[in-house]
């Protein structure tokens, strides 16, 4: 009996080398693979055939719209189409719309770009909206890009649900998902298109834009890289930016104020009193303001610019104290973008004398990018530059650098 014992320790010996070569008992566990996402394929909704628009007609709406600066950079004429596709929402499944830019006869094949617009109230502005409205980012098209510009949830097709107003996942993924349809609708008409995906936004299209590259950078499913990124005038730091509301006597664009805080209480279903956040008679203005028929200006106008007189006492001590309105506090810390990086080449553009969305929101994103190690980041201040007057600088300035790098 003992001599069995010899051939079966070394069976045992080898089974056990198995099971470790197999991780059986490695303290690491295996690495995950990417959460799989919907395809373009399923996404894809529609895509209605607008028109086909001369360079020289795109040109005159760039200098009609204070974009006269880029005007000499559109090159072709654009096909548009006006775009629909899925997005998941609350966790139900919604159509969500925008505008699809396609160059004619350019001489390769084009890199997509995806390009967000500011801040709208009125529904009629949305980009899918196009030729009865124009947003400036039509012209990258005639530039040589295929550009989509989505309207973002709560405008076009999806005007039915409040617009979730800087809210992060829902910003991401209008974009990415259209950009994934858009891929697909490519390929279904024979556009071939390169390699390469660009991004580009000013204003909320800044903050949508970087919680776009978030999503592709830190969800591989996507199967979506980043070429680069221009984000203008973003309100990244939300926490930051609300912290100085606190502290400011007057800020020029009340409707924001009215906006953000609308948006919260309707996206996370708090539906608290709007008696609670602001004074009379504004409170009771703003649900009218709001509606989507009003401008910024019109919207301005029916406001105060003093914080204080707008906000309610005890909202606005709130705000300022460190232990008050905690749960606003901690939405605008979650969608703030935490100890993220970015990874694509990005450039940060922002107007020095903006009073809408303070400079400071951009240079402390910026100095925080730098000091956590982030090497292809680059902050561009726009000397003197206002909200409404620094877009051209940066369209103008981040156009050669996003061509430079389409190779």
């Amino acid at each position: 009996m003992l001599r069995n014992r010899t051939p079966f320790r070394w069976l045992l010996l080898l089974w056990l080398a198995v099971l470790a070569s197999c991780d059986i008992f490695q303290n690491d566990p295996p690495t995950p693979l990417p959460t799989p996402q919907p395809d373009g394929q399923e996404l894809f909704v529609s895509a209605d055939l607008i028109a086909t628009v001369p360079k020289v007609t795109l040109q005159g709406l760039a200098v009609l719209s204070g974009l006269g600066n880029f005007a000499p950079f559109a090159k072709y004429d654009v096909t548009f189409y006006r775009f629909v596709y899925k997005v998941k929402y609350q966790g139900q499944d919604i159509q969500a719309s925008g505008l699809l830019g396609i160059p004619q006869g350019t001489p390769t094949a084009p890199a997509l770009l995806s390009a967000q617009h500011g801040t709208m109230f009125k529904q009629s502005d949305a980009p899918s909206n196009f030729p009865n409205t124009f947003s400036g980012f039509e012209l990258f098209a005639s530039t040589g890009f295929v550009t989509v510009i989505p309207d973002f949830i709560g405008y076009g097709i999806s005007k039915n649900i409040f617009h979730p107003y800087y809210d992060k996942p829902a910003s991401a993924l209008a974009v990415v998902n259209m950009v994934k349809a858009a891929q697909y609708f490519l390929a279904t008409k024979s556009v071939a298109i390169n390699d390469n995906l660009f991004l580009v936004g000013y204003s909320e299209g800044g903050y949508v834009t970087m919680a776009a590259q978030q999503e592709i950078e830190t969800h591989a499913g996507h199967n979506l890289a980043v070429t680069a990124a221009a984000e203008g005038a973003g309100g990244y730091d939300l926490t930051g930016f609300m912290n100085l509301i606190a502290t400011v006597p007057t800020y020029a664009s009340p409707s924001f104020l009215a906006f953000i805080i609308q948006a919260y209480n309707t996206t996370y279903t708090w539906n608290r009193p709007l008696t609670e956040f602001f004074q009379e008679p504004y409170a009771g203005k703003i649900p009218g303001l709001l509606n989507g028929t009003k401008t910024t200006d019109e919207i301005n106008a029916e406001l105060t610019t003093s914080p204080a007189a707008l906000f309610t006492p005890t909202f606005y001590a709130n705000l300022k104290n460190p232990n008050g309105e905690l749960v606003l506090k901690q939405k605008l810390a979650d969608n703030g973008f935490g100890d993220w990086v970015p990874e694509s080449p990005t450039r940060l553009y922002h107007g020095t004398n903006d009073e809408s969305v303070f400079y400071q929101t951009s240079e402390t994103t910026f100095n925080r990018f730098k000091a956590a190690g982030a090497t292809n980041v680059e902050f561009f201040p726009i000397p003197g530059g206002m909200h409404r007057t620094s877009i051209e600088p940066m369209m103008v300035n981040a156009l050669p650098w996003l061509q430079s790098l389409d190779k």
